[in-house]
Order: C-alpha cells, then sequence, then structure tokens
C-alpha cells in the first residue's frame, strides 16, 4: 500500500486530493487547523486515514512531519495544499506577513524536509499546489503572486538539485487557474474557465502519477501561460493591476 501526506487536507483542493488517494487504495496522514473537517475524511475510510490539526504557518511543521511519518511509516508522496491569498489594496505589511508565514516559511520548512527525507530514503515525489498567479504580478494581492513565484523558483531549484544527486526524487509544481473551491470567495460567476473541483483534483492525481514536472488545471490554463509570456507589460498591467 502506498502512503501519502497531504499538509492542508481540510478544504478545497487539499480535501479533493485526500479522497482521490484514498480512492486509489493509499493510506494517508492529513493535517489542517480545522480538525472536524480532517475528521470527515476519516469517517469515509478509517482505518487509512490518520488526523493532525496543525497550523503550518508556525516553525514546527518538522515536528509534525516527523509525528506523520512516524505513525505513518515510510511515505512515497509528500503534498503541501496549504496556502492563503488576501486583498491587500492598502499595502498593510501584517497581512502580507500573515501570507508568506505560510505561503513562503511555512512551505519551505514542509518541502526542504521533505527533500531531505527522500535523499535519505532514496527517492520519492514532492507535490506543491501553486497557481498560475506564480507567473505575473497583482496589484491587488502582491504578496499572494510573489509567494507562489517563489514557490515555483524553489521547486525548480530543487529538481535541478535531486538531477545532480541522480536520485528519483520528484518534483510537481501545480498551477490551478480558478478552481470552485472557497478561495472565489463567491466569485465564480464572475469569473472564466472555473474547473469544477473533482475534475481539477483528478487531472492532479493523474499529473502526479505521470511525474509531471509542472502541471496546469485545467490544461487550458497554459494557454493563458504562454501569453503572460509573450504580451509586454504595458499590456498585461491592464488585467492585473
Amino acid at each position: 500500500m502506498k502512503k501519502a501526506v497531504i499538509i492542508g487536507a481540510s478544504s478545497g483542493i487539499g480535501r479533493g486530493i485526500s479522497l482521490e488517494l484514498l480512492s486509489k487504495n493509499y493510506k494517508i496522514a492529513i493535517s489542517a487547523r480545522r480538525k472536524d473537517r480532517l475528521d470527515e475524511i476519516k469517517k469515509i475510510n478509517s482505518e487509512n486515514v490518520l488526523v493532525y490539526e496543525f497550523d503550518s504557518s508556525t516553525e514546527k511543521n518538522n515536528e509534525l512531519l516527523d509525528s506523520m511519518i512516524k505513525d505513518l511509516g515510510r511515505v512515497d508522496l509528500i503534498i503541501y495544499c496549504s496556502g492563503i491569498g488576501i486583498i491587500n489594496k492598502e499595502l498593510d505589511y501584517l497581512k502580507d506577513k500573515k501570507v508568506n508565514n505560510l505561503n513562503v516559511a511555512g512551505f519551505t520548512q514542509v518541502v526542504t524536509y521533505a527533500f531531505n527525507y527522500f535523499i535519505k530514503n532514496g527517492g520519492g515525489h514532492i507535490v506543491n499546489i501553486s497557481s498560475v498567479a506564480s507567473e505575473i504580478g497583482n496589484g491587488l494581492a502582491t504578496s499572494y503572486n510573489a509567494s507562489k513565484a517563489y514557490q515555483a523558483n524553489y521547486f525548480q531549484g530543487l529538481r535541478f538539485k535531486a538531477y545532480k544527486l541522480k536520485l528519483p526524487i520528484y518534483l510537481t509544481d501545480v498551477r490551478p487557474g480558478f478552481v470552485d473551491t472557497d478561495i472565489l470567495m463567491g466569485n465564480k460567476d464572475k469569473l472564466f474557465w472555473v474547473a469544477p473541483l473533482e475534475k481539477a483534483c483528478r487531472q492532479i492525481i493523474s499529473g502526479i502519477e505521470r511525474k509531471s514536472k509542472v502541471l496546469y488545471i485545467t490544461k487550458r490554463w497554459k494557454i493563458i501561460s504562454l501569453l503572460i509570456k509573450i504580451f509586454p507589460e504595458k499590456i498585461l498591467r491592464l488585467f492585473f493591476r
């Protein structure tokens, strides 16, 4: 039986991925701040779900991962789904700090632990749920887009490192566009190409199985990525204030 750790599994994509992995006969350890939502997942398959109440914006992710892996046994897959985005028109530093504590500090602590763990164990797979937002700035949520860019760059660096080490450590950078989750804050009807959560999670699991390096969800968002690379900033700034 394959085993996976999912950080940030209480809702949205994290929850959907957890359910998909369970359907594929994984044993999983899941964490989030809202234990009641994690317990709902456990009820679906109590034998194959371990639950940990935890806030990944703290500096104790190493302790969490130690416990999860000790209880689960050797793992094949570690997924970081925790993330936050805050509209910050007034550039309030404390809002940006809250975003960076989770999207930068929490992310870095988890993926460095995972990478070093897989070095010791001869290989494994690390997945991060990032965003198409990693590819462009955003004047309304500067820290969110910037933190996602950090994640994308960091993952690429780790792929280079794995290559130099000649170890089968795979890193999948998942870049969703709009997915029908709570993060849309009720704006679903005002957005385009909003993917149903179940469809998005199925595509993510399929990409993980293929060991994709960069995975756009849904695939059509790769078109946006290409346009971002082609269009000059004077055009892009009309759309991303």
